[in-house]
């Protein structure tokens, strides 16, 4: 459980920055609208990293996983629609340019070393893509039976897993062939778009609601889990188990308890706080996939699957789960020294 609040915990961290990247694109397209694609439009972050600290401290004190779902249907829709718009400006790109841009080798080096760096980085943020093993059993908790939880769990899975690759595989391979390699990290924050520049503004917009669900749906595992400790910790400590009743206008009663607002507040302001000193977004990205990918993702479900079903050491399939896992393993190392390596060149230029 303490492996799982820290990947989530820096998951979140990718979220306030992803967030920021958001915000500060909706005002670079209004300003290059306006003034021109080679105008010089700088803003700055923290200000908007405080809004979204502010925005979520709020929304942290929703009780619990179970009363999340009409925000995790607002995140769902918003992720389809910037999803689309995302795909559909490529494609369109690539007709409006006649050819397709890029090619087999990626972008160009002046060094191997180089490329390796690139490559690594590219490990971690595609494994960044595929972070929901965090939450999966939180999910599958508020199922209903029947049928049985685990069997509809599993055709989600299939449907997520499937949709997820579509639309990421679209996304990338329409970028590239719209940019080649001048694609930007991020299609919608990075300006490889400029017009409709409405489109683009709405499409960031829909990113930003995303955002606020999603740093949700990742940090109520993380509360759940530290308020049954304390609360088992400390059965008798009316500051940790007691809720007091408050009412405010226009609103329905509110249950409030005095550990849930002070820690979901600290661990909110610390993600923040973290993010506003590392505000660079491809390569957080691929440190925070890096970490999530081989632990969560693969070793324990590979390992849980070895005691249910009681599969022997050296075993066919021993072997060959026990070779998977090392491969994924091997690729999650190279992930985070190469997307280590690109923050650290980031932060220091």
């Amino acid at each position: 459980m303490n492996m799982t609040g820290l990947i989530s915990h820096s998951s979140i961290i990718g979220m306030e920055s992803w967030k920021v990247q958001i915000r500060l694109a909706i005002q670079r397209s209004n300003c290059y609208h306006k003034e021109g694609h080679q105008a010089s439009c700088e803003y700055g972050t923290s200000l908007y990293m405080l809004l979204f600290g502010l925005v979520q401290i709020v929304v942290s004190q929703i009780p619990d996983f179970h009363n999340m779902e009409w925000l995790s249907t607002i995140a769902a829709i918003m992720s389809f629609t910037y999803a689309f718009i995302g795909l559909g400006l490529g494609f369109a790109k690539v007709i409006e340019n006649g050819r397709i841009q890029g090619s087999l080798g990626g972008v160009p080096t002046s060094n191997v070393a180089d490329k390796l760096w690139l490559a690594f980085q590219a490990l971690g943020d595609i494994a960044f893509a595929y972070p929901y093993s965090i939450i999966l059993l939180e999910i599958q908790d508020t199922l209903k039976s029947p049928p049985a939880e685990n069997k509809t769990m599993k055709k989600a899975s299939m449907t997520a897993i499937f949709v997820t690759t579509f639309f990421y595989l679209c996304c990338g391979c329409f970028g590239y062939a719209a940019f080649g390699d001048d694609t930007p990290g991020n299609l919608l924050t990075g300006f490889g778009f400029y017009e409709p520049y409405w489109l683009i503004d709405f499409a960031n917009a829909c990113i930003v609601l995303h955002l606020v669900g999603g740093y949700q749906v990742y940090s109520q595992p993380v509360f759940a889990v530290a308020e049954r400790w304390f609360s088992k910790k400390y059965p008798n400590s009316g500051f940790v188990n007691n809720f007091y009743s408050i009412k405010f206008p226009l609103l329905p009663r509110f249950q409030a308890n005095p550990f849930r607002l002070c820690f979901r507040t600290v661990y909110v302001v610390s993600t923040t706080g973290i993010a506003m000193l590392f505000p660079y977004f491809n390569q957080v990205l691929g440190v925070l996939g890096a970490l999530n990918f081989w632990p969560l993702a693969i070793y324990f479900p590979v390992e849980m699957y070895f005691v249910q079903k009681k599969i022997g050491s050296w075993t066919r399939k021993w072997i060959v789960l026990k070779a998977f896992s090392l491969v994924c393993f091997l690729v999650t190392v190279v992930g985070v020294i190469g997307s280590v390596q690109g923050l650290i060149s980031a932060k220091l230029s």
